[in-house]
């Protein structure tokens, strides 16, 4: 396959490698999956702790202590890490399955006596990318699954640490909530990338449009149709928990979940704007492509037209019949190449007044 025609090789969406048949429950690793590095952070009102957890039985000791405690899982390149994070929180066995069948979409469910809630973070590195974060709200506790070491809790962290905000005084709910607004609006540096990268494009499908805009018109279409696939179904698993009634959330904290909910339905609107951008980047693509072609072809047409009475003098003055009056004539040779540049010189004069011999670019800067 020539290079002209390849293009960089993608993950593919949907795999499952859970075998069809299998019971349900059953925790298959991606081979390739890095393994998990657990990070505990504990605190309430008047305290904090953070620390890299080595073994899982290690965080037993921790919970129960502090009002909440986060754990997060950055890789899911370990079952038995995963299966003992799930006997240790009491996590339902589909649940777990979910969490490493990275193919989930955005939703909330109820198991018991604890909260289960997928969603997809946005990432750049090279290409615009989402990763599954799988959360797990508790009475005292929230659960993180991140399929790579790399996330956008920074700022979360940030503010535990520091006490800022009512995080350290509000139960576990207003964390989740926390992690969740983080997840959402790492998508708005993704989107105004987009719309820097349509506006790009479009400046340089009106200046020049080439062979190679047309390919990278159709990635920036398929980033966004990805992108749309990520947060097509959050709006849904938001407005579910702004709006029923849980233990796990209280008033103030579905006031913040509606303000999420608000965020999400913004990224669709700008997500749904730049994908209709990018069809009309398309069909500017082609118009300009036609206009390109008509410009050639106009100038084509004057040269052709310009050469057809030329040739019509120079085919009778090379007849050479022997009464041509012309041919004895002193003059004769002097006059036909006169006759050839008046005849030309009309012509322009008449295209010119006609304004055939100006291209569209021309027109409006002499209307400027």
């Amino acid at each position: 396959m020539s290079k002209r025609h390849t293009s960089r090789r993608r993950t593919p969406y949907f795999q499952r490698r859970t075998q069809p048949g299998a019971p349900p429950g059953v925790v298959v690793i991606d081979p390739a999956a890095p393994p998990p590095a657990i990070q505990l952070i504990a605190y309430g009102p008047n305290e904090f702790d953070e620390m890299p957890i080595d073994g899982v039985s290690s965080i037993d000791k921790y919970l129960g202590r502090s009002p909440v405690t986060w754990v997060n899982v950055a890789g899911l390149g370990n079952a038995e890490v995963i299966g003992e994070l799930g006997r240790l929180f009491r996590l339902h066995a589909l649940a777990l399955e979910d969490v490493v069948n990275l193919h989930q979409r955005a939703k909330v469910e109820r198991y018991g006596e604890h909260l289960f809630v997928v969603a997809r973070m946005a990432r750049f590195e090279g290409h615009h990318d989402t990763e599954q974060v799988s959360l797990f709200l508790g009475r005292d506790f929230v659960l993180t699954f991140l399929e790579d070491p790399g996330d956008v809790f920074e700022p979360v962290r940030d503010r535990l640490r520091e006490g800022a905000g009512p995080i350290r005084e509000s139960g576990a709910g207003y964390l989740a909530y926390s992690l969740l607004d983080a997840v959402i609006d790492s998508f708005f540096p993704l989107i105004e990338a987009h719309g820097e990268r349509l506006d790009a494009l479009e400046d340089l499908v009106i200046a020049r449009p080439d062979r190679r805009l047309i390919a990278r018109i159709h990635e920036a279409k398929r980033d966004l149709r990805g992108l749309r696939r990520a947060i097509w179904p959050l709006r849904e698993a938001m407005n579910s928990l702004a709006r029923d009634p849980s233990e796990w959330f209280d008033d103030e904290t579905r006031v913040h979940l509606r303000d999420c909910h608000d965020h999400v339905v913004q990224i669709i609107d700008l997500v749904e704007t730049y994908r209709e951008l990018g069809s009309d980047l398309t069909d500017l693509y082609l118009s300009s492509l036609s206009h390109r072609m008509n410009e050639v072809m106009k100038v084509l047409t004057v040269i052709a037209t310009i050469f057809m009475p030329i040739s019509f003098i120079a085919g009778v003055y090379g007849m050479n019949f022997e009464n041509m009056p012309e041919l004895s004539w002193r003059y004769g040779y002097a006059f036909s190449l006169g006759l050839m540049t008046a005849v030309t010189g009309g012509m322009l004069y008449f295209f010119h007044r006609r304004g055939w011999l100006l291209s569209q670019t021309a027109e409006a800067e002499a209307e400027k």
